[in-house]
């Protein structure tokens, strides 16, 4: 086996990760995104005319979306007002 490739000052066997991108660490723009392409989806079957579940499952899936927008605003006001239990990161 050869030698670990750690700076002599780093403890363990392994380097730790270095940290991610902000950019790929941001979860509203996939988030909002991903809700207008539901409701797109929705107003696409809505012109032409198909019903049934797709038209319902492309409406929930914008409302959820919605839902999910909801709870991120929810988690970062919670973490500004400095609550305990809020997520960090959001």
């Amino acid at each position: 086996m050869g030698r670990p490739i750690n700076d002599r000052g780093v403890l363990g066997r392994f380097r730790p990760p270095p940290e991610l991108p902000k950019s790929l660490l941001d979860l509203w723009p996939v988030v909002v995104t991903g809700t207008a392409l539901w409701f797109v989806a929705f107003v696409a079957l809505l012109v032409t005319g198909i019903t049934g579940l797709w038209l319902w499952t492309t409406l929930a899936g914008g409302a959820l979306g919605l839902l999910g927008l909801a709870v991120m605003r929810w988690q970062r006001s919670a973490a500004q007002r400095g609550s305990r239990g809020a997520q960090r990161g959001l």
